[in-house]
């Protein structure tokens, strides 16, 4: 069997266009991936593009190999938007392997250790501003099934603090701890921003609330603070969305840098990659909690891999748009705060063309630092 052509597509979403890629053989089947990646639309096109001489001809079931051949060809090792449009690729290539031999998708990574993934829900609090909005967007996921929440509650800070926003902060997580309770997991998002100081100050200030985790505490360019403000944090400490491949995760792993390591599996490289990072992660006893604000087909993929990973913690599922369901044939069965996993050939999911045609892409900025 062999790769005869791929089509993308783009859909617009609050936060971040999603990008889907649909791979063709010669055999008639086809298998679907996705490439999200933020703010990086048109330079994952153009990833895509420039991949595609390496990509037409291969054989998809050489799954492995695919991969190997696509990223040394690629010269930058640490292009995101290159590894984003080989995950997808890769992904394709694991869903037509599956449905070529009638097996979902984890049969191809060693079988199931897990037959539900537990989740936690972001974006459930788009456009709160008070603490009692905060509470009260918390209590609706909750009474919907959300089991544990993250959000990023730092407005435009960035670096430091002001006494004002950081007092703004503790009043709105007490505010949605009283009001979903002490069983409700609360997840705390800085999106890499602080310095050493003004982090652990905040950790210090969130610890009686009990934070599952705080997530990306000091700026990810710099490996060594991480390390340093776990070794002092009074929170647990998650990182690593914005590394790219097993051999970033290498120093943060090596040097007990996290409690919970995150790697986005699209920004990686694809699902082998994520089942390597979590395989060197385990060797140290660290959980793996992947990073993903992205859409269906990614999902479905995650469900897949992380059922393998022993040390799977958490997955990331993002409140985004109405019609995911319309662009996509997602079902996902949730039970008790967990995605059952689907024992469906391949992936078990598919994208509608002709619904991702209606929500063509926007020109989007990062909406992390905006002023509250």
């Amino acid at each position: 069997m062999k790769i005869t052509d791929f089509k993308t597509y783009v859909i617009n979403t609050p936060l971040r266009n999603l990008i889907f890629v649909k791979v063709f053989t010669d055999e008639g089947l086809y298998g679907v991936g996705e490439a999200t990646i933020e703010w990086k639309v048109n330079a994952a096109f153009g990833a895509f593009e420039d991949i595609r001489p390496h990509v037409v001809g291969k054989d998809p079931e050489r799954i492995e190999w695919f991969f190997f051949d696509c990223f040394r060809k690629s010269y930058w090792h640490t292009d995101p938007c290159t590894l984003s449009a080989i995950a997808a690729l890769e992904t394709a290539c694991v869903d037509i392997t599956g449905k070529k031999y009638n097996m979902p998708a984890y049969q191809l990574f060693g079988g199931k250790v897990h037959d539900r993934i537990r989740i936690y829900v972001n974006g459930w609090c788009r456009d709160a501003k008070t603490p009692a909005e905060y509470a009260q967007k918390a209590k609706e996921a909750v009474e919907k099934g959300a089991k544990a929440l993250k959000w990023d509650p730092f407005g435009s800070s960035y670096l430091t603090i002001t006494h004002e926003t950081l007092d703004h902060v503790v009043n709105t997580m007490a505010a949605v701890r009283e009001a979903v309770g002490p069983k409700i997991g609360l997840l705390i998002e800085a999106h890499g921003r602080f310095n050493m100081h003004t982090a652990l100050q905040i950790a210090k200030e969130l610890a009686p609330f009990k934070p599952y985790f705080m997530e990306e505490p000091v700026l990810p360019d710099i490996p060594e603070d991480i390390v340093e403000f776990h070794k002092r944090s009074p929170v647990p400490v998650a990182a690593g969305e914005r590394l790219f491949g097993k051999t970033m995760f290498r120093q943060l792993i090596s040097k007990n840098g996290a409690d919970y390591v995150q790697p986005d599996m699209l920004h990686c490289g694809g699902m082998n990659e994520l089942k390597k990072i979590g395989i060197m992660a385990e060797v140290q006893n660290i959980q793996i909690a992947p990073h993903n604000p992205s859409g269906p087909v990614a999902t479905a993929a995650y469900l897949h891999i992380c059922s393998t990973m022993p040390n799977f913690e958490f997955l990331e599922m993002m409140n985004d748009v109405p019609y995911r369901n319309e662009i996509s044939t997602e079902k996902l069965e949730i039970e008790d705060g967990c995605i059952i996993v689907p024992d469906t050939p391949g992936l078990g999911i598919d994208i509608i063309p002709e619904e991702c045609e209606k929500y063509p892409m926007i020109v989007q900025s990062s909406g992390i630092f905006t002023v509250r």
